[in-house]
């Protein structure tokens, strides 16, 4: 396979590993001592090492598997200090930070006559970023064939013949202005042919497409998927855009019944129902392994919708305020955001009072202000403290058993259980939807291009700095760092200036200058919910997902992943060329 070299080395058997392991040979020579190894990974912040292996006296060689996606710190002990080592302890040798590489063979050499240690690599690893070379070159010949077999077909066409019209526009055939103006009273979306935006529903089909790859594995690459704890990966993204893009929508949406005098309380019905529609499928879907009462996660990410497109919607619906021509130039130029200052008022006090409890409340036996992990973190000082008082709010109102019970962090700090779409973290997903509903009611506000992309990229500039501020543009050290299970305030804003980001590319390459259609997003975009929920229940059949073999490669995870996604986005394809669109 691509990332082999050879089976057997040194009568190691490499197709034992699995993706991103090592072999390490630990030898020693003639003693009468055990020796200890304990390992630490670069990714545990503030950790103790933990201990993973007795060296025995009478065995000169051990053979040990190692975890080697991130760098790791390996210490040899000549005594059993426990299940943790500390900084403290006395030492016989350490190496911090070794960079190991997937199915290369170690060797570590610890001298018994001078307590010294060496560290030397016995067998190359392999490169893990070849598969990406390797399937992008199977891409441009996929893509290749079918642009030949598009020209042949073409070419075989009779003079003069077209393709009949649909009521359903091609994606790159509507104009630039398009608006998206949903009805959100009956299962379907309904689409006025007045003006739609296409750079919207490709934002929503990239960030669809991109969900199904990271939920498919990702290719098991640690940047691609969650973080641990704190910082920013691939997969952290994914959430808080689609939740920006439902804000997008809201301002629109209402707009448009608003317009048609539609009576506010049965506005209000819809929106509620809507938002029960999400909670309720997003149970369900938590039930998928067994709908055991004891044991049901009550939240998630459907559930965590519902609820933030309630509040963001009921606050836009009672405060909405019609355009007003003011002679104010000051006023004129930030209408979109003065037409919003009763909301920014509501939505602002709510993320204060999520700030107040966050930093001034704290967890029974954790400190104040405490954003960290748990488990091992700051040296196994609190470990039943995971997410500080959001993690203890969370646990009183569900209890833990309702709780996520797999977060990243248990499996490298070995923290309690954790969830990161947690009741108490809906406050501040309010502020992010409100975000996704400022820059709609900007595109409902101006009607220019360079009027939007111009305050797009000022909501990108000011949200960003304000992250970096926030978590002192680092991963651990600063006051609140980014982060998706707690999702942090820096977290939201920094998701929302990567969302004001790409949105302004979007827009300026489909909506402004036609230099892309938005295939293939943009047809997922438009059943995005569909996709979400199929790709969830049919999450372990075939055809969607394959094992061959061990599937111990990053290629073969990658492979299966990009097939997975690939396969979804034809599913989409195929309901849009039969005009099936549905929407909540």
């Amino acid at each position: 396979m691509i990332e082999y070299t050879e089976r057997f080395f040194r009568g190691l058997d490499l197709w034992s590993l699995a993706v991103d392991e090592a072999f390490l040979n630990v030898t020693h020579s003639a003693g009468t001592n055990d020796y200890y190894l304990y390992t630490l990974s670069e990714e545990c912040d503030k950790c103790p090492f933990t201990k993973l292996q007795r060296i025995p006296a009478g065995k000169k060689n051990t053979v040990l598997k190692v975890d080697v996606s991130r760098r790791i710190g390996l210490r040899i002990l000549d005594r059993d200090v426990g299940k943790y080592s500390f900084d403290n302890d006395t030492v016989l040798c350490q190496f911090r930070n070794a960079q190991l590489g997937e199915f290369g063979v170690y060797d570590l050499n610890i001298a018994a006559n001078d307590d010294s240690c060496t560290l030397a690599k016995a067998k190359e690893p392999v490169n893990i970023y070849l598969p990406f070379l390797t399937i992008a070159l199977i891409a441009a010949v996929a893509f290749g064939i079918v642009r030949l077999a598009r020209y042949g077909l073409q070419r075989s066409r009779l003079a003069g013949f077209q393709q009949p019209s649909s009521s359903r526009p091609e994606a790159g055939d509507v104009p630039a202005m398009e608006e998206h103006d949903k009805q959100e009273t009956g299962t379907s979306a309904q689409i006025t042919p007045r003006k739609r935006l296409q750079s919207l529903d490709t934002f929503r089909g990239i960030a669809i497409m991109l969900m199904i790859f990271v939920n498919s594995g990702g290719g098991h690459y640690w940047w691609i998927e969650h973080a641990t704890w704190n910082g920013l990966h691939v997969a952290d993204l994914v959430f808080p855009w689609f939740l920006f893009i439902m804000g997008v929508c809201v301002p629109i949406s209402l707009r448009g019944q608003i317009n048609r005098n539609v009576p506010r309380r049965i506005i209000l019905s819809n929106i509620a129902v809507r938002s029960i529609k999400l909670f309720v499928i997003g149970l369900c879907l938590n039930s998928i392994n067994g709908p055991s009462m004891a044991n049901l996660r009550i939240f998630g990410v459907l559930q965590r919708f519902g609820i933030a497109y309630f509040v963001v919607s009921t606050v836009h619906l009672f405060c909405h305020e019609q355009t007003v021509q003011s002679q104010s130039r000051l006023l004129r130029a930030n209408e979109d955001i003065f037409r919003l200052k009763k909301q920014w008022l509501i939505v602002g006090l709510i993320t204060f009072i999520y700030l107040l409890v966050i930093c001034i409340l704290p967890a029974p036996g954790c400190p104040r202000a405490y954003f960290g992990p748990g488990g091992k973190h700051l040296f196994n000082e609190f470990p039943n403290c995971i997410g500080g008082i959001t993690g203890y709010i969370d646990r009183f109102i569900l209890g833990v058993n309702h709780l996520y019970q797999h977060p990243t962090a248990r499996y490298v700090y070995e923290s309690m259980p954790f969830d990161p779409e947690g009741p108490f973290g809906c406050l501040p997903t309010i502020l992010q939807v409100f975000l996704g509903l400022q820059c709609g009611c900007t595109i409902l506000a101006f009607t220019e291009h360079r009027q939007r992309l111009t305050r797009f990229a000022i909501w990108s500039i000011l949200l960003g700095l304000m992250a970096g501020i926030l978590c002192g543009f680092s991963k651990n050290d600063g006051w609140i760092p980014v982060n998706k299970n707690l999702w942090s305030l820096s977290y939201v804003l920094a998701t929302g200036s990567l969302a004001y980001l790409l949105l302004m590319l979007c827009y300026y390459a489909i909506d402004v200058k036609h230099a892309w259609n938005g295939r293939p997003f943009v047809y997922a975009g438009m059943n995005a919910i569909v996709l979400y929920v199929g790709h969830t229940v049919f999450h372990k059949m075939l055809p969607w997902h394959w094992r061959i073999g061990t599937m111990n490669t990053h290629f073969m995870l990658t492979l299966e992943a990009l097939w997975n996604t690939v396969l979804w986005n034809l599913i989409a394809l195929y309901l849009y060329k039969r005009k099936i669109f549905y929407n909540l």
